[in-house]
């Protein structure tokens, strides 16, 4: 099975985005992943704008935005005019779709 991560990697790269970099990060000692501000798996930058993606299953896209919505650092980031994504991917027969949600 191809990763959420994987899956929004290249739906960033079909969409013109050049600077993209994975930014959660494994934590070996803690066998634990951490996600930038605590809620971000991926950045990425086109046309001069800031995007923040946490990318998911569709079944678990409304807990993660729960988690954003919660985030301390979601009010900073929104004065910063970030693009603040959320990817949730489900197969729909052979192909991969995926529901896209703006908390910007």
């Amino acid at each position: 099975m191809t990763s959420p991560t994987q899956l929004s990697l290249n739906k960033l790269k079909k969409e013109g985005f050049e600077t993209i970099q994975v930014v959660e990060v494994w934590i070996p000692f803690s066998r634990t992943r951490r996600d930038l501000f605590h809620a971000w798996d991926i950045l990425g930058v086109k046309d001069g704008e800031t995007y923040a993606i946490q990318t998911t299953t569709k079944a678990n896209i409304n807990a993660r935005i729960k988690k954003i919505e919660d985030n301390e650092h979601l009010a900073n980031l929104r004065k910063a005019n970030w693009n603040l994504i959320v990817h949730g991917w489900h197969k729909v027969g052979r192909f991969w779709e995926c529901k896209e949600v703006n908390l910007s």
